[in-house]
């Protein structure tokens, strides 16, 4: 089974993602995280700073992806 580290990873390889994109991505729904937390995402498992990501960090990068790729998507006006 996947877990929420394991999803990251392959996005970010799939898209070819630096981690100043991912941190930008993140900040486009005003998720802040800094490059060293980021990092600590993407360790092997048996390694003492690895950290398990939630699904609250899957969920941010997920909704901040869409933003990057479609761009905001502006609110329907509604006829009167």
């Amino acid at each position: 089974m996947l877990t929420n580290n394991d999803i990251l990873k392959k996005i970010r390889v799939a898209l070819s993602l630096r981690t100043e994109d991912m941190i930008h991505i993140l900040s486009l729904v005003d998720f802040k995280i800094t490059k060293g937390a980021l990092g600590d995402l993407f360790r092997h498992e048996d390694h003492p700073s690895y950290v398990e990501a939630g699904d609250q960090v899957l969920r941010n990068f997920l909704n901040g992806l869409v933003i990057y790729m479609r761009g905001k998507q502006e609110e329907q006006k509604k006829d009167k």
